[in-house]
């Protein structure tokens, strides 16, 4: 092995992301020999999407150094995360993450679908549990109907697209009948729906929670084993100011806040390509300077990201070349990042031998 070598292949910048490798906690393997490289790279977070722009990287790198690259092998163990004190990790999802929001209308439920769909095309098993009870919206942008099945009458098999799972009190209830539950009746099903659903063995859960932060939320951070949560809101005061009590409610409760993503951070006119704050310039950054947290990243208001949403095909799924894809991409890589550097949970005996 040739450690000068590993070392300058873990100071290079993790794509889509402010980290260099080695901060990104990788495990760099180099084997030099005569020239021809064979890199090894463990990581603790899906890179399917990442390898060209790794490969060009190193490339690059051992070019300069009178080498070649002979092979390149990238490994991603995605193991489970701590969760709050006096609750145990789910049995068959490693890492259970909740997006939240101080107030409605920020586009939270477009951000968590667009997010899980991210990070299973960069090669990570993804479900989202739709926890928005009394706006159930995750079956329509992902284009789903029909009622899921139960092959024993107890639990609930989940419906399936564009590569992830899904469930939602959407599709378990007719379109046009409203939620009229009380706090602990809501509460009550959607662990239910949450614990009875068959996932099969996930990586990341992404659920999406109701905004605000009253009894529904407080109860579900404090019932639901949470590896992190992520908090989207909009750039003007209003939003800010509302998801800094979801901040708030997350640090009570001890969840680990993973990041604030900032939506409809910019408009672009498709005529002119003129770049207009819409809603404010800077909010989610100042927010996030204020209270310490990371800024995963910011994402444009697009006419096509409503679109696709409204058609059942995401603009990740429908578009992943646009802008609009690589700016979810890049929060959803951030995010994996930021949850790979928690603390882990410790393997139990069994596990740790067979492993």
């Amino acid at each position: 092995m040739s450690e000068p070598l590993q070392n300058q292949i873990s100071a290079l910048l993790l794509p889509d992301t402010q980290f260099t490798l080695a901060e990104a906690d990788v495990k760099v393997r180099a084997v030099d020999a005569d020239g021809r490289v064979a890199v090894a790279l463990t990581c603790g977070f899906p890179v399917r999407g990442i390898e060209a722009a790794l490969r060009e990287g190193i490339s690059g790198l051992l070019a300069g150094e009178g080498k070649t690259l002979a092979s390149l092998e990238l490994n991603a163990r995605i193991t489970s995360h701590a969760v709050q004190p006096n609750l145990a990790p789910l049995e068959n999802v490693r890492n259970l993450i909740a997006v939240g929001s101080g107030k409605g209308g920020v586009g939270k439920s477009t951000t968590a679908v667009n997010l899980a769909l991210a990070l299973a095309a960069d090669g990570a098993r993804v479900g989202v549990l739709d926890a928005d009870i009394y706006g159930p919206s995750v079956p329509t942008m992902l284009g789903l109907s029909g009622k899921p099945d139960s092959p024993d009458g107890k639990t609930i098999e989940p419906m399936h697209a564009h590569g992830i799972a899904a469930m939602s009190i959407g599709l378990l209830v007719e379109q046009d009948t409203p939620m009229i539950w009380r706090g602990p009746m809501a509460t009550s099903a959607l662990t239910q729906l949450l614990n009875e659903t068959r996932w099969g063995e996930l990586d990341y859960l992404i659920v999406d929670l109701p905004p605000g932060t009253g009894d529904i939320q407080l109860t579900l951070a404090q019932k639901i084993p949470v590896a992190g949560a992520v908090i989207v809101t909009t750039p003007q005061d209003v939003a800010t100011l509302d998801a800094r009590k979801a901040l708030k409610m997350f640090e009570k409760v001890h969840v680990p806040v993973l990041g604030l993503i900032e939506n409809m951070a910019v408009h672009v006119c498709s005529n002119c390509g003129h770049a207009e704050h819409v809603f404010g310039e800077g909010g989610g950054a100042r927010m996030a300077a204020q209270y310490g947290v990371p800024l995963l990243g910011s994402l444009p208001l697009e006419i096509a990201i409503r679109e696709q949403g409204d058609a059942g095909v995401p603009v990740v799924a429908a578009a992943p070349d646009s802008a609009a894809a690589r700016a979810y991409r890049a929060a959803a890589r951030n995010l994996a990042v930021r949850l790979a550097l928690r603390p882990r949970v410790a393997p139990s005996i069994s596990a740790s031998l067979l492993g």
